[in-house]
């Protein structure tokens, strides 16, 4: 018996949407501002992952029962300390937008200089640990405690 790993992607935009119980345009929605990012087939096809599907769980657990705007998620996503977690050094800092505003998670901005040029943001550990509802506020908590 093979066992799929949570970051696998297993799941269509058709199949996601279902399982979600929202349209397929509001995943591409979701995408377009930067609340996910599907994997995408050399087809170009949006494939997610049980990691994938859960993130959308709390976005829409957010957006629907504590009535946070898309915006609102932005800006939630923007306040997690990336440069913390990855451990950017101050260089580094005083050049990545991120660091300079809050607008949206780290994985929205480009980084020709620093640290995650190189990264592959669907496997970075700011995206991963920002899919569960649980451990944001602990992020950003945590962070606001370190001078």
């Amino acid at each position: 018996m093979t066992t799929i790993k949570n970051d696998t992607p297993v799941y269509s935009i058709g199949k996601t949407a279902k399982m979600l119980n929202v349209s397929v345009q509001t995943l591409r929605l979701y995408e377009r501002e930067g609340l996910i990012i599907p994997f995408k087939t050399p087809g170009r096809q949006r494939m997610y992952s049980i990691e994938d599907v859960e993130r959308l769980r709390c976005i829409r657990k957010y957006i629907n029962e504590d009535k946070v705007s898309i915006g609102g998620m932005k800006r939630i996503f923007g306040m997690i300390p990336c440069y913390d977690i990855v451990k950017c050094s101050q260089k580094e800092r005083n050049v990545c937008p991120v660091f300079k505003s809050h607008t949206g998670g780290c994985w929205t901005y480009d980084h020709t200089h620093s640290v995650c040029a190189t990264k592959d943001c669907r496997t970075c550990d700011v995206y991963k640990l920002s899919s569960d509802c649980g451990q944001i506020k602990e992020l950003i908590f945590r962070s606001s405690l370190t001078p």
